[in-house]
């Protein structure tokens, strides 16, 4: 439920309380005494979806913008005579006015954004190179993204073009800033006793995470827009929901100035790919949501700029999105035939050494197996040197394995050429084979 309290403009008074009389809404009127432009105050319950329409009889009526309207929320309205507005104005959304306070107190001053921002970069670059889940998750609840990405949405289905500017220019430079805090980051620390001596940065699980994008970050990203879209619009959960934004968000941007700081512009590629996507595609889940829950500019005439900005951003977010999923494909294909060779090497291996050719002998597969088949390290060559003719290149499947053995055994000389053989039958591709040998000893009973 909401209290909202206008005040009626001079000659106003008998035409606004004819609209709340025709709307059933019972209402109290106090005289204005403070300014002469003003002769009343009215106050008013009515359910929160309740307060768009009625705002909007009550301008026809003679409320311009120059009055002040104040909606307020408060913590319990107990009253029988509300049931039959609630069944009236039945839903769940806030109203347009309740929308844009909302996305303008949800995107900060400037200098509180960005301080925020850079602090959030320092915690989760250090998260990265700990390779802490936690602090990451820690640095995001510092993170100020959601108010901008909000509001940029909001400000275009309003056809409020500063509101929608200032949202566009916090996210893409708030991300633009992270990527360099975090460059500057690694290049303070590379080298120092912090780090390991020669660390590979590629190593580090949470850094490899964001390095290997693939469709699930997609649908992580749009779960995010919606979910954001719909506790606004709910008056719900936004911090825990700024917290899924800035995840989407965040992280990658630092791995990508960790891959900037490194010399690992394949790193520094892959990982701004993701921070591209996460944020289009948060942009435009939002932005949709907004506009198919029926918030539109107060102002008729401007309903049709609204519609065609909506329509014209969407189409171009959406085609943006597509053209970088590509990239998505291609790795998270990459990701599954990886996973594909190392299962059939896998079974294969173990399926060769059950044969009693070599379980009678004694010989037996130690589960130290080492399968180097990383196409994506290709793929990633591929994007950085601009060779779209040539999505994946074919690459060697690299297996190593140990063998151990009975002392006194005779070691077949063809183990490497059989189990390479029957590997390339197995998965169908190339393969060199490096096999080790160790002695194995065994107490009886």
């Amino acid at each position: 439920m909401r209290i909202v309290q206008v005040l009626i403009p001079e000659g106003k008074r008998d035409s606004v309380l004819a609209v709340l009389d025709d709307e059933k809404i019972d209402y109290a009127v106090w005289d204005e005494t403070g300014r002469g432009e003003f002769e009343a105050l009215v106050q008013f319950p009515i359910p929160p979806i309740g307060v768009e329409p009625v705002m909007a009889r009550l301008r026809e009526a003679g409320i311009s913008e120059n009055a002040y309207t104040i909606v307020l929320s408060p913590e319990t309205v107990v009253s029988s005579r509300l049931e039959a507005l609630k069944k009236r104005y039945s839903g769940l959304r806030i109203s347009r006015e309740e929308l844009i306070a909302r996305a303008e107190d949800l995107a900060p001053a400037t200098s509180t954004f960005y301080a925020f921002l850079v602090l959030s970069t320092i915690i989760a670059t250090g998260g990265l190179l700990l390779n802490s889940a936690a602090t990451i998750i820690g640095a995001m609840v510092v993170a100020p993204l959601m108010g901008p990405a909000i509001s940029a949405s909001v400000g275009t289905v309003i056809n409020e073009r500063e509101l929608a500017s200032r949202g566009i220019k916090l996210q893409v430079g708030g991300l633009l800033l992270a990527i360099l805090v975090a460059a500057l980051i690694g290049l303070l620390m590379k080298g120092t006793l912090l780090l390991p001596p020669d660390l590979d940065i590629r190593s580090i699980g949470q850094i490899a995470e964001r390095t290997s994008p693939n469709f699930l970050s997609l649908f992580l990203a749009l779960g995010s827009g919606l979910a954001g879209a719909i506790s606004i619009m709910r008056g719900s959960g936004s911090t825990l929901v700024g917290v899924a934004i800035a995840v989407a968000l965040v992280p990658p941007a630092a791995t990508s100035g960790l891959g900037i700081a490194w010399g690992l512009y394949g790193v520094a590629l892959t990982a701004g790919v993701l921070v591209l996507v996460n944020l289009l595609a948060i942009n435009v889940s939002a932005l949709i949501l907004f506009w198919l829950s029926g918030f539109r500019p107060a102002e008729e005439k401007a309903v049709g700029h609204a519609r065609a900005a909506v329509i014209s951003r969407t189409a171009v977010l959406v085609v943006l999105i597509a053209i970088l999923s590509i990239v998505l494909a291609l790795v998270t294909y990459a990701s599954f035939q990886t996973a594909l060779v190392e299962q059939q090497v896998n079974q294969e291996l173990e399926i060769m050494f059950e044969e009693p050719e070599y379980a009678e002998a004694g010989f037996i597969l130690s589960g130290i197996i080492n399968v180097d088949y990383k196409p994506g390290d290709i793929l990633l060559e591929i994007i950085v040197d601009h060779i779209p003719t040539v999505p994946l290149q074919k690459k060697p499947v690299i297996v190593g394995f140990i063998v151990g053995y009975q002392a006194g055994e005779e070691i077949p000389p063809d183990i490497a050429r059989i189990a390479d053989e029957r590997l390339k039958e197995a998965t169908g591709k190339e393969v060199e084979v490096t096999v080790g040998f160790v002695v194995a000893q065994q107490t009886s009973y």
